[in-house]
C-alpha cells in the first residue's frame, strides 16, 4: 500500500476534556485557569446566583400546566351520519360500530354532533346535540332525545 491509496479522513474525533495527560491537553484541560467555569459543569440557566427568570415569572409556566380540568366532547357532524341506517337510535355504541368514534375516547370524553353537512333519512339521536344539528335532524323527519342514563361521561 503506497501513501496515496490511503483513505482520507474526514472526520475529527470529539475532543475529550479532562482525561489526562495521555489525552493531549494537559494540566487545565482545555478549561483555563481557575474561576467556576473551570471547575464542574455550570446549567445553562445559571444566572450567576441572581434569582432564575422561570422563578421571576407568574405561576402560569411550564408546559400543558394549566389545561382545562374538562376534556372536550369528541366532534362529529351531522353529515357523517348519513351512512347510518334509516330510523336507528344513534349513540355512542352505534358510532363505534361504524368506526366514525373511537369507543375509549368517546365513553370518557362524551360525543357532540354539530350541523355541518345534509341528512336525508330520519334518525333517533341520543347524544348531545347543538341547535343547528337538532333543526336538520327534526328536517329530516327524525328526533333528538336526551342521552340515556346508562352512558356516564366521565371528564
Amino acid at each position: 500500500m503506497q501513501l496515496h491509496q490511503l483513505q482520507s479522513i474526514s472526520h475529527k474525533g470529539k475532543r475529550r476534556l479532562g482525561q489526562g495527560h495521555g489525552s493531549g491537553r494537559m494540566k487545565t484541560a482545555g478549561r483555563g485557569t481557575k474561576g467556576q467555569k473551570a471547575r464542574y459543569d455550570i446549567p445553562l440557566d445559571f444566572e450567576g446566583g441572581a434569582l432564575p427568570l422561570m422563578k421571576r415569572l407568574p405561576f402560569l409556566r411550564g408546559k400543558d400546566r394549566n389545561k382545562s380540568m374538562y376534556a372536550k366532547p369528541l366532534v362529529i357532524s351531522v353529515g357523517d351520519l348519513k351512512n347510518l341506517p334509516k330510523n336507528s337510535d344513534v349513540t355512542i355504541e352505534l358510532l363505534t360500530k361504524f368506526n366514525l368514534v373511537d369507543s375509549d375516547e368517546a365513553l370518557v370524553r362524551g360525543v357532540k354532533v354539530l350541523g355541518q353537512g345534509e341528512l336525508s333519512q330520519p334518525l333517533v339521536v341520543r347524544l348531545v346535540v347543538s341547535k343547528i344539528a337538532e333543526e336538520k335532524i327534526v328536517k329530516a323527519g327524525g328526533r333528538v332525545e336526551p342521552q340515556s342514563a346508562d352512558v356516564t361521561v366521565t371528564a
